[in-house]
């Protein structure tokens, strides 16, 4: 259905190239006013729809930035969230919004990273309340790369590998037709590259679109599974003591080809699943349907994504009587020591001007 979606919708593909390509010609010829905050901005973002890795990543420069010992606030526009406007998400200590209110995706990263954050459709209007709201000298965008209306300091762009290497495919062409929502060479506008090969093995960039990163800071992430928590009780096991055992794998993420595949290297089962669309927002209908699919197979517990367990947490009475757990990973980087060097530059940089 999706597929056939976008072949009806592919003559707008053209349409929506010609807007992008307008758009970026105003803000490269300054055209259109870019903004620049009292703050440090690293912005994190990609040139595809989904399933690049950018929350691991936000997470990961974050715990960066506090290494630094930076005042360090994170900002996104909140995707899926069932409020608009500004919304200030956590002060660092406590989170004071909802999953629904500020998105899946923020509520994991305030979680995480124990840092201020807020969500906002406009970043310049969110960027000046947030250092209002919490006195961060340093900002993290999330999913921002298109949102060129503030001025950063860094643009660090994801790309997953295995959509790199899908040379010929109709994925590679812009949207509605493809996943594109910028063209391979935006990537001339970005400061670091990040080719996330995820829980692959490392491949290189193909030839035909080798040109793209050449000049550039360009690094292998990759991730490493921590472990497999308890979502009501948050507590830790190693992920082999889930090995053999019958499971009913829920997962509501872009791409949970790499989700299943760590699972499926573990030795996890994975033949029974419930597969939902990205960024899914969960009410009693699906999980009464988990509930029907975990009794039906007798499964011995729920394994999901971390992602996917911020939004099942809310439903702890309706699953009292089902264990769940979801599996956390981490971002790491090839090369990390050089990648280090590269942001300590940058915020000793920003130090000295604030200095001067």
């Amino acid at each position: 259905m999706f597929s056939l979606i976008r072949i009806i919708l592919s003559p707008l593909t053209f349409v929506y190239t010609f807007l992008i390509k307008a758009r970026n010609y105003f803000f490269d010829k300054k055209i259109f006013k870019v903004t620049k905050v009292k703050a440090l901005v690293l912005s994190v973002g990609n040139i595809t729809v989904g399933g690049s890795g950018k929350t691991p990543t936000v997470i990961f420069l974050a715990q960066l930035l506090k290494k630094f010992e930076r005042k360090t606030g994170i900002l996104s526009r909140g995707y899926g969230r069932t409020s608009s406007g500004y919304l200030f998400v956590s002060d660092g200590s406590n989170i004071k919004t909802t999953v629904d209110e500020c998105g899946d995706e923020m509520f994991l990263v305030s979680y995480e990273t124990k840092l201020p954050s807020a969500v906002s459709e406009r970043r310049v209007e969110g960027a000046h309340r947030l250092i209002n709201d919490a006195g961060v000298d340093s900002i993290i965008l999330d999913d921002a790369f298109q949102h060129r209306w503030i001025y950063r300091d860094l643009d660090i762009v994801l790309i997953d590998q295995s959509f790199l290497c899908k040379h010929g495919s109709v994925d590679q062409k812009m949207l509605p037709l493809g996943l594109m929502r910028e063209p391979f060479n935006s990537f001339s506008r970005a400061d670091i590259i990040i080719i996330n090969r995820k829980f692959s093995e490392k491949q290189n960039i193909p030839v035909n679109l080798i040109e793209y990163f050449n000049n550039k800071n360009v690094f292998y992430g990759y991730y490493s599974e921590k472990g497999i928590f308890d979502v009501k009780t948050h507590n830790e096991f190693k992920v082999e003591e889930f090995q053999g055992q019958k499971s009913l794998l829920v997962c509501g993420i872009a791409r949970p080809h790499s989700f299943l595949n760590v699972l499926e290297k573990n030795k996890i089962d994975i033949t029974n699943k419930m597969i939902f669309t990205d960024h899914k927002n969960y009410t009693e209908k699906e999980v009464k349907s988990i509930r029907k699919q975990f009794y039906d197979t007798n499964a011995y517990s729920v394994l999901t994504t971390q992602k996917d367990a911020v939004k099942l947490n809310k439903f702890k009475k309706e699953l009292d009587d089902i264990d769940i757990y979801y599996l956390k990973i981490e971002l790491k980087l090839e090369e990390q020591e050089r990648f280090e060097e590269l942001i300590k530059n940058l915020v000793t940089s920003s130090q000295n001007e604030g200095a001067a």
